[in-house]
């Protein structure tokens, strides 16, 4: 959608140091920044109704779940600003597998015994074969696919069920995504599969307990947890504008003018974290074509009965089924009477943007491999549009792109939105407007 003409002249104005589109992690830590810098009034604009951004959580008769899957550290850098978030999060011990393609759930992300070991003499020399054979012919790497081949060779690829696993979370088949983003946010293959890492499994060698706790968002729901960060921010300076209209943005006098539907702000810099084609509307920039996001589908359901393994969340690894992953809520939260509750998500373009259809699938997957046996009930489904990049056809090249355009007139734009970068967790994305901020700054 394009940007419609500024007012003139504007029947409200507000003036500020800075104006930061977004409220989510890192809008709010952006802003928090700006104030630590010396700024004395900052705006925080979001078109959602809500605080948070992509955290999203729904509630109904009890159950509460999450839009897919969001963990927390109580050694995150985004408490060094919101100090008083702590006290408010619930304190988990959350547990991991997967579901893999010979039905198996198992550790995640890799098992040497069920990957390896269980697959018997024959199989497993074709695995070490395959692994020797890519790490001499295929160590010059151009998707995500090769980058995984490298490591731990195609035989295991398709046995552990990672090359599936990966066309789901991405949406589009693993030799279409981009090789940085394998380089950049796949490492954890190159860590599992390295011979120390390898053995240490296979001994089982006991694995140093983490040194912090992890934590969910408290039962109320993320607008009681961001509340809190609100309110920290307002007694520093900021405010916060929510379900706010953005007509355009321009600069006019040395000034940034931000329209809204009731009102102008003007501001001395502009931070962006939302989507890198709303900013380029905005701004009446040419749309950057081909910078795909997920739409992400959560499907909210209850269930009595035995659901067939004992980890909270679960991966779905095998060749079958559009969901990728599951989370139960109920580990964290408690029942509700005697039904446990937890969150399906999947990739909304593999089920036509279905959920009819993504609710039969997740069904007859799960009941062909044994799990969720008893009284499964589906309790409501969200849609969730720019859940994060997809990345293939050079779109980080293109990115850069369209984020140097934005500089060009003075805008930053970082964040999972404003820099079309993935970031798995809030300490990723406070770690990052830590780091563009402090750049822009000189500090």
């Amino acid at each position: 959608m394009q940007g419609s003409a500024l007012p003139n002249p504007p029947a409200v104005t507000e003036r500020c140091d800075a104006v930061v589109l977004g409220a989510g992690i890192s809008g709010l830590v952006s802003a928090s920044v700006l104030l630590e810098q010396g700024c004395e009034r900052v705006i925080i604009v979001d078109e959602y109704p809500h605080i948070g951004g992509n955290h999203i959580d729904w509630s109904s008769d009890g159950y509460t779940f999450d839009i897919g899957s969001i963990i927390f550290q109580d050694d995150s850098p985004l408490l060094k600003h919101f100090p008083e978030l702590l006290e408010h999060y619930v304190r988990i011990d959350p547990s991991w597998s997967r579901l893999t393609p010979q039905g198996i759930v198992t550790a995640y992300p890799i098992s040497v015994r069920d990957d390896i070991l269980a697959a018997g003499p024959i199989e497993i020399s074709k695995i070490l074969a395959s692994v020797l054979y890519a790490r001499i012919f295929r160590r010059k790497m151009r998707n995500a696919k090769e980058f995984a081949q490298f490591w731990i060779g195609d035989r295991l690829l398709q046995r552990s069920g990672l090359d599936s696993y990966m066309t789901r979370f991405y949406g589009v088949s693993s030799d279409q995504i981009d090789i940085e983003l394998a380089r950049k946010r796949m490492l954890w293959i190159s860590e599992h599969s390295s011979l120390r890492s390898l053995l240490a499994r296979l001994v089982k060698r006991k694995q140093p307990p983490p040194t912090n706790r992890q934590l969910a968002r408290p039962r109320e729901g993320y607008g009681h947890l961001y509340a809190v960060a609100a309110a920290r921010l307002a007694i520093r300076g900021a405010s916060i504008v929510t379900h706010a209209r953005m007509l355009r943005l321009e600069k006019r006098d040395g000034h940034f003018c931000l329209a809204l539907d009731d009102k102008v702000i003007l501001a001395e810099r502009v931070i962006s974290t939302i989507p890198l084609m709303r900013i380029e509307a905005l701004c009446n920039l040419p749309i950057s074509d081909k910078l795909e996001t997920i739409t992400l589908l959560t499907l909210y359901f209850s269930f009595s009965g035995e659901r067939g393994f004992g980890e909270a969340i679960l991966y779905n690894f095998s060749h079958k089924g559009a969901w990728k992953r599951l989370t139960v809520y109920s580990d964290f939260y408690g029942r509700r009477g005697d039904r446990e509750y937890f969150a399906v998500e999947v990739i909304a373009n593999h089920i036509q943007g279905s959920v009819v259809k993504a609710e039969k699938d997740f069904r007859d997957h799960v009941a062909a491999n044994g799990l969720f046996a008893g009284d499964l009930k589906l309790e409501g489904s969200h849609f969730l549009e720019n859940a994060y990049p997809i990345y293939k056809g050079r779109a980080d090249q293109k990115a850069a792109k369209a984020i140097q355009a934005l500089r060009a007139m003075g805008i930053e734009s970082f964040g999972r939105q404003g820099g079309f970068n993935y970031q798995p967790t809030a300490r990723v994305s406070t770690l990052e407007a830590e780091a563009a901020l402090r750049r822009t700054s000189g500090l």
